[in-house]
């Protein structure tokens, strides 16, 4: 199976950024019942959304999000990167307190 990359850059100091991923992957978590493990910098995510298997890592680095995951097929990998890098753009956002971001979870 093939993996999709995704890169989305970051502004917020690397410690801000890791708790802005860590509160995305509790998200996905609740929502979906993705798990998230870490390790250093970086964390693996493993489970299933709707229908599709979910296989991927990623790194928090001093100015961007890096990873990769698993590869949905043609027909959904577009929809999966913009997915992705929306998600990881949201909760980037400096214009956005980490509370913002998790209250409107709700």
């Amino acid at each position: 199976m093939g993996v999709i990359k995704f890169e989305v850059p970051n502004s917020l100091p690397v410690d801000e950024a890791r708790q802005r991923v860590e509160a995305l992957l509790g998200y996905w978590k609740r929502k979906y019942g993705v798990t998230s493990a870490w390790e250093g910098s970086g964390a693996t995510m493993k489970g299933k959304a709707v229908g599709v298997t979910i296989d991927g890592k990623l790194a928090v680095e001093a100015h961007r999000i890096a990873g990769e995951a698993s590869d949905p097929g043609m027909l959904l990998r577009g929809q999966a990167q913009k997915y992705l890098t929306r998600k990881f753009a949201e909760y980037l956002d400096p214009k956005r307190s980490l509370e913002q971001l998790v209250k409107s979870e709700d």
